[in-house]
């Protein structure tokens, strides 16, 4: 379960966004032009103490681009290259963001939702001492396989499309610019959202 605020972020999100994703490699999509949000889904920390969203955007007239962040309240030692900024957050102070692949808590919620259908996590608000539930903006849906779950952080995080996530000897591959594709047999994670009913690839092991 994901418990939401209702809060202002400085910067947002997307203007975040709008300044780290020219320089990545898989980048495509206009430069200059506004990043807008297609959907999201999100994933839970066993400790609840990380948020993790992946976000699906669009660059101008770009495809649709998966970036999954994690939201940490105090940086992350050693992550320096996967930092994609700093914001304000109204409720709960200063938040880090990182690109998830290079962060611990990731590459197991990604294998768990990839090999073993882990799902997605339910998204509340507290309003007036009572949790409401937010509807979620897209569907995603997993393998349900025999691989033993990776508990660990990743080994080596290689950037590109699709970005690889080695860890615990299990090696997974998220789709960047995600695609109605074959869905590998070794386990795989697609979505659809309003809009896209046609389910795209967004992640597999191999």
């Amino acid at each position: 379960m994901a418990l939401l605020h209702r809060a202002e972020l400085r910067p947002s999100k997307l203007e975040l966004l709008a300044g780290w994703l020219p320089a990545r490699p898989w980048f495509t999509g206009g430069a200059d032009g506004p990043v807008t949000r297609v959907a999201a889904y999100r994933f839970d920390d066993p400790a609840g103490e990380v948020g993790m969203e992946t976000l699906l955007v669009r660059a101008g007239d770009g495809p649709v681009l998966q970036v999954p962040l994690t939201y940490r309240g105090a940086p992350l030692p050693g992550a320096e290259r996967f930092l994609v900024g700093v914001v304000e957050h109204s409720v709960l102070g200063r938040r880090w963001v990182y690109d998830a692949c290079g962060d611990p808590v990731y590459p197991p919620a990604l294998a768990a939702a990839v090999l073993a259908d882990a799902g997605q996590a339910e998204e509340h608000f507290e309003v007036d001492g009572e949790r409401e539930v937010r509807a979620p903006s897209m569907t995603v849906s997993g393998s349900r396989t025999d691989r033993a779950l990776p508990a660990g952080p990743a080994d080596e995080v290689v950037d590109g499309d699709p970005t690889v996530i080695r860890v615990d000897g299990v090696e997974l591959a998220l789709v960047r610019r995600p695609a109605p594709a074959d869905t590998p047999a070794a386990g795989r994670l697609t979505g659809a959202w309003p809009g896209r009913d046609a389910p795209v690839l967004l992640a597999y092991a191999r």
